[in-house]
């Protein structure tokens, strides 16, 4: 068995350009070895991997598409090289229709959306290559969102007026109520939560802002019966910083946003927030 994981993958396609399946079998013929990977690459004559070697994909657009009655809803994040490509129709246009496929085909993840057939016999990963040699530059598709089944509802922020969004939000909730999914949405985009609940985090993380939490409380001089009263109040102000249900709701801080979906009446299923590049 090939000595490498996805995440090696990854970074080969983000090193060169080349397709998924060109850096797995670059990584397998090298022994999982990166820096042989890039080699193996280069002598294959890869498209854009000498040039595009080590260029950052950090500027781009998130996009959303949503069914008209909200039954389910698309998010996609594509990542260029600069602000310039970022801005340009043909750039937009290539997300919106890896977006509108994503729609159609619902895949199960990112792998299966490369290597699914999106027009002509083309694979999403090929489709994402033509537009690296069209515009110039390295073109990056790593993440997207699906969600179906309750209202679905998108917010998109621009960070500049003359950029695309560089900030999506996609919420579900339960039962459809436009004014609330829109209101949280909004919330995410701003206050970038990581969890929807306690329960997503797991146990070694939450030891991890313990242990900090009595680390620095100790550091500090606090009094040891203390102790244990300071390293929870600050473990709770962590989850009260990273959970949404439990964050202060941006537009009344008196609120948590539970208490605003509760007086709504309804329940938020799932999120996911993108921001370009991070």
């Amino acid at each position: 068995m090939a000595n490498f994981t996805a995440a090696d993958v990854k970074k080969l396609r983000e090193l060169t350009a080349a397709g998924m399946m060109d850096c797995k079998n670059a990584l397998t013929e090298a022994e999982g070895d990166l820096d042989k990977a890039v080699e193996i690459l280069r002598v294959k004559g890869q498209k854009g991997v000498t040039k595009r070697e080590g260029r950052s994909a950090s500027n781009g657009a998130v996009v959303s598409l949503i069914a008209a009655d909200n039954s389910e809803g698309v998010l996609v994040e594509l990542k260029c090289e600069t602000d310039f490509v970022a801005k340009g129709d043909k750039f937009v246009a290539v997300a919106d229709a890896i977006a509108a496929h994503v729609a159609a085909t619902k895949p199960a993840g990112l792998d299966v959306l490369l290597d699914s057939e999106i027009k002509d016999g083309q694979t999403v990963q090929a489709f994402v290559d033509e537009a690296n040699a069209t515009l110039g530059e390295k073109i990056v598709l790593d993440r997207f969102a699906q969600f179906t089944g309750g209202y679905v509802a998108s917010y998109l922020h621009r960070t500049s007026p003359d950029l695309p969004p560089q900030v999506g939000v996609l919420v579900e909730l339960d039962k459809a109520d436009p004014q609330t999914a829109k209101d949280v949405a909004q919330h995410i985009a701003a206050f970038a939560p990581k969890f929807l609940t306690r329960d997503e985090i797991d146990e070694e993380t939450v030891a991890n802002e313990r242990r900090v939490a009595e680390a620095t409380a100790r550091e500090e001089g606090k009094p040891e019966a203390a102790l244990a009263r300071i390293v929870e109040g600050r473990v709770n102000g962590f989850f009260k910083e990273n959970v949404v249900l439990e964050q202060s709701f941006a537009k009344d801080a008196k609120k948590t946003v539970q208490k605003v979906l509760d007086e709504a009446g309804v329940t938020l299923k799932h999120f996911a927030r993108f921001r370009v590049g991070v």
